[in-house]
């Protein structure tokens, strides 16, 4: 026997998602239309939405994803980092580079877990918390693959934070919900080639643990 379930909440939910994947916003009647829910309906949702920060509006009546929902997705990122160090250790211990998690905040980049290796003579000491935009650099060009229908499995960049780094990072695909991606960061050169593919199989691995 299926399990009964709120067709209120389930509507509500659903508004999330479908505002998190528009990120220039909907208005109430393009909103309605992607549901498939009147339009008095979808009011009222995103009205309640409203009064707990979840949904917001801008100048030109536009609906968003809250600042509510960033509050809700810091009390997840304990347990995000949890899962994801093992991934990085072992990344960086592979391939030699400082291993990262980093998530999407709005239009920034969060470096969320950062492992180094523990054999290499030097690395970057890149810091937990650091933040960037979301077009500059690996990691968060990477998250930004997640919007686009086919994008590449990994981004490679150099010198787009610090000079002399490069970085290389692979999108977190298919976790509901999270914009994500694991990258590398090293002061010599890289071998994209080669470590790319170990970048995006980590991503990978990190996303089955997640689902």
């Amino acid at each position: 026997m299926a399990a009964e379930t709120s067709q209120t909440l389930d509507r509500g939910i659903r508004v999330l998602m479908v505002l998190a994947a528009a990120p220039q916003g909907l208005t109430v009647t393009a909103l309605s239309e992607t549901l498939g829910i009147n339009r008095t309906v979808v009011y009222r949702l995103v009205s309640t939405l409203e009064q707990h920060s979840l949904v917001r509006r801008d100048g030109q009546g536009r609906l968003h994803v809250g600042l509510g929902v960033l509050h809700l997705a810091t009390a997840v990122q304990p347990v995000l980092r949890d899962v994801a160090i093992p991934v990085l250790r072992q990344l960086a211990e592979r391939v030699g580079c400082t291993a990262h998690l980093t998530v999407a905040e709005g239009d920034e980049a969060l470096a969320l877990a950062v492992i180094e290796p523990s054999w290499t003579d030097f690395h970057v000491s890149y810091r937990v918390g650091a933040r960037h935009p979301l077009t500059r650099g690996a990691a968060g060009k990477a998250i930004l693959v997640l919007r686009e229908p086919d994008g590449p499995p990994y981004v490679a960049t150099s010198g787009e934070l610090e000079p002399g780094a490069r970085g290389l990072a692979a999108p977190v695909r298919g976790v509901g919900g999270l914009e994500a991606s694991v990258g590398v960061v090293t002061l010599v050169d890289m071998d994209v080639e080669k470590i790319g593919p170990l970048v995006a199989e980590a991503a990978d691995r990190l996303a089955d643990r997640l689902r």
